[in-house]
């Protein structure tokens, strides 16, 4: 049983969400970007950064697996940017990797964040 299931979870890929910079934290000066990665197997998915299509590595956080009750896994990672950087970008895309599955990339688009 155990086996059919891991399996059967081979190919999850994840659902990916990318979160903003509070207002707050943008007046003091600084703009972190949080991705989310959820419902993915198996545990070894890699998360990364593009800002405006340049692949971004120095000023991230990236948090190991989690496995969750439904067998899935999640992942979340921050992007450290300063608010110049912030204003300056136009798309910022997180990219979920693994050897063996197409890759799932979600961007968010920093105008539409001018207006919360």
């Amino acid at each position: 049983m155990k086996l059919s299931l891991s399996l059967s979870l081979a190919a999850a890929r994840p659902t990916l969400t990318v979160l903003p910079p509070s207002r707050d934290e943008l007046q003091q000066g600084k703009a972190t970007v949080v991705c989310v990665g959820s419902k993915g197997f198996p545990s070894d998915w890699k998360l990364s950064w593009k800002v405006d299509g340049s692949s971004r590595s120095s000023a991230v956080n990236l948090s190991p697996s989690v496995l969750q009750k439904d067998g899935l896994y999640s992942w979340s990672s921050s992007l450290s940017l300063t608010e110049s950087e912030w204003s300056r970008a136009t798309t910022i895309s997180c990219d979920a990797t693994h050897p063996s599955q197409n890759a799932v990339t979600e961007s968010l688009n920093t105008r539409q964040c001018d207006d919360q």
